[in-house]
């Protein structure tokens, strides 16, 4: 049996340390440029606090550099990427396809690549793509059902990692372009404003109000998905990124351990958004996440 690797997000070094406490495995969380979230960026320096902290627990570090990149920025990652490697950073997640090649090329040291989500990774065809070029993990897009993510988990040699918890896009990562129509914030600059998270109404032709101040791109639906088997993957992250309490990571953590630990084959999972079959986007708790965490500062 494959064992469990859980990844925390972190905002920054005091999160990210909140998490090695409370039993991450690895810690994935952005540079000073080019992570897909711009208001979470961190220093060289804090970075390498992190790497000499989480090593000492045999936790691994990845950063992220999963924006698109433009012509004139393509160096400056190339810089970036060696400058994480000679501090010790495990791995970068990354997006652009350039920086890939510049990998190849031999442009940058032997740091292992991820390919982010934000590369649209819904297929197993994308999967071996990245395989055959030598990355070493694909991380999944957040909306493949159970069958998907076990296709492509059984037909590619490279690592694979899920979604557990976290947002879930209604487009597809890396493929939308509604906040940078919207309002020209691109979610491929990190820059996502979420206006699919908006209230909208809906309006007829002619002016009847037929829905008001609703979530009219989300859709929620009644079926659950219950059980994921870790035998066939090997590594879940959760997305968080903008948190900066300390006892609110302890405490998600903590209860996601909680499940891997108590079944040994299977996660069962409670859901604290409904979603269909077309999502494998897991929020799960032992209980509602939200609500007991209100319960647990209200006693204290």
């Amino acid at each position: 049996m494959k064992c469990v690797e859980l990844l925390a997000p972190a905002k920054n070094l005091e999160t990210a340390i909140a998490a090695i406490n409370s039993g991450a495995d690895a810690i994935y969380i952005g540079a000073e440029d080019f992570g897909a979230r711009k208001n979470a960026p961190n220093s060289l320096s804090d970075i390498e606090k992190l790497v000499n902290y989480a090593h000492k627990f045999y936790v691994r570090i990845h950063v992220v550099i999963n924006t698109i990149l433009n012509d004139t920025e393509l160096d400056k990652a190339v810089k970036l990427v060696k400058k994480l490697y000679n501090i010790g950073v495990d791995a970068i997640i990354v997006q652009d396809m350039g920086l890939i090649k510049a990998a190849i090329d031999g442009k940058i040291p032997p740091i292992q690549i991820h390919a982010s989500t934000q590369c649209d990774n819904r297929t197993l065809e994308k999967a071996k793509f990245f395989n055959d070029l030598g990355l070493s993990r694909v991380i999944l897009a957040r909306e493949l059902s159970l069958e998907k993510i076990e296709e492509i988990c059984e037909n590619t040699d490279c690592e694979v990692e899920t979604f557990i918890h976290g947002a879930l896009c209604v487009s597809y990562s890396g493929q939308c372009y509604f906040s940078y129509a919207n309002g020209g914030r691109s979610a491929n600059r990190g820059e996502c404003a979420q206006p699919c998270r908006k209230k909208y109404s809906l309006i007829d032709e002619k002016g009847k109000v037929i829905l008001k101040d609703k979530a009219t791109l989300l859709k929620e639906n009644e079926e659950l998905r219950e059980q994921l088997s870790y035998e066939k993957n090997q590594h879940y992250l959760y997305e968080n990124w903008y948190n900066d309490l300390k006892d609110k990571t302890d405490y998600l953590i903590n209860n996601i351990k909680k499940v891997i630990d108590k079944v040994p084959t299977f996660i069962k999972t409670i859901v604290n958004r409904l979603f269909g079959s077309q999502s494998m986007n897991l929020k799960f708790f032992i209980q509602r996440y939200d609500e007991e965490y209100k319960t647990k500062q209200e006693n204290e």
